[in-house]
């Protein structure tokens, strides 16, 4: 091998080789060619393989997607299902729930009626005879509980009840067992238990037997408090559809009244009676003065939308809730206001029926 220095501007060098190494030139060259198909060849099974592999995970995936909607069992999910088979199926589910919701709001209410007879039984409240009659009317569907809201100074009024649209003897026993309807005078204790007013009411229950003693200490601030215990008593006791409170100084057609409820069946919670907002008074010693005023907005607000104290019904899963929650829903000093409080944030159905309202003409359901 010799080197040659070329003159010019190059500057460079001209390499000579022998003859030999031309041949060993064109075998590199074809070497090289050879390796660069081999590596292209090599490359493009490298890209191909995982794209394959990948594709074979998709599919696998969505044959495990497949499997979840269709079924657990793998000899089923290449079936497909009707339009129909998938509507039946969500009517079963819907049919379940149904059930289910029910089956447990039935639960809540034998635990309200246990606990109201535990409660009773602890405290030595004076409804023995009401829990006696219970135990053996307890699978009798009513349609309401009517529960007249009297006080012990009250006797006239109840007299003029008792005269008019309330029946006594045999004929408030039809009324029950053909109707469908309770009515009692309801009541509680005085401060002295025992003492001479509650000996008197007893006295009338003996002749009438037509009152519901609660487990409550009478007074004019205490008619929340009176009303949560009505409707956890009367619910523990009877079966019915409807829950209604009526004033002693109310005259009710018992009859209309309940025609009306009857249409009402089919919703199931329900808030019946005349709806009104009267103003939140601030001013004290005013009568209807509300003492938390300010939770109502700026002074001079009005109330949310409630039914009169005078006549109201509630349905059977509202009194339920009643039962269930009466020691946590809160008292405001106006019993028509609280009751209307503990429903105003639940999905209830308010019906306004001007019928219930005051001045209702004679033959209605006031009068």
């Amino acid at each position: 091998m010799s080197f040659k220095s070329r003159g010019g501007g190059g500057g460079g060098f001209v390499v000579e080789l022998p003859s030999r190494s031309f041949v060993s030139k064109k075998w590199t060259l074809l070497l090289c060619i050879g390796c660069f198909c081999a590596g292209m060849l090599f490359t493009s099974r490298l890209w191909t393989e995982p794209e394959t592999r990948d594709l074979t995970r998709t599919t696998r995936t969505e044959d495990g997607l497949k499997l979840v909607l269709d079924g657990c069992d793998p000899s089923i999910k290449n079936v497909k299902r009707e339009p129909k088979d998938v509507l039946g199926e969500v009517s079963k589910t819907h049919n379940a729930i149904q059930t289910l919701d029910k089956t447990i709001s039935n639960l809540e209410m034998e635990l309200a009626a246990a606990r109201a007879t535990q409660e009773s039984i602890l405290n030595g409240a004076p409804i023995s005879d009401n829990l006696k009659v219970a135990e053996s009317s307890k699978k009798r569907k009513y349609l309401m509980v009517v529960g007249i809201n009297t006080a012990f100074s009250s006797r006239k009024r109840r007299d003029s009840v008792r005269a008019t649209w309330l029946p006594q003897g045999e004929k408030r026993k039809k009324l029950e067992e053909e109707k469908g309807i309770i009515a009692r005078f309801v009541i509680g204790h005085s401060a002295t238990s025992g003492g001479i007013l509650d000996r008197a009411i007893e006295a009338e229950d003996r002749k009438h037997g037509d009152f519901l003693r609660l487990d409550h200490v009478e007074g004019y601030l205490e008619l929340s408090a009176k009303t949560k215990i009505y409707f956890a008593t009367a619910v523990a006791l009877w079966d019915a559809d409807f829950y209604v409170k009526v004033d002693d100084d109310v005259h009710v057609n018992i009859a209309t009244l309940g025609t009306t409820l009857a249409r009402h069946r089919s919703k199931p919670r329900v808030y019946i009676g005349c709806m009104k907002s009267g103003p939140v008074l601030a001013q004290k010693g005013v009568r209807y003065h509300e003492p938390e005023y300010w939770k109502f907005g700026e002074e001079g607000n009005k109330y949310f939308r409630h039914a009169t104290g005078q006549l109201y019904a509630i349905s059977k899963d509202l009194a339920t809730y009643v039962s269930i929650n009466q020691h946590v829903l809160h008292k405001y000093a106006n019993e028509d206001v609280s009751l209307g409080a503990w429903f105003i944030g639940l999905d209830v159905v308010h019906i306004d029926d001007r019928r219930l309202c005051c001045g209702t003409p004679p033959g209605k359901f006031l009068s």
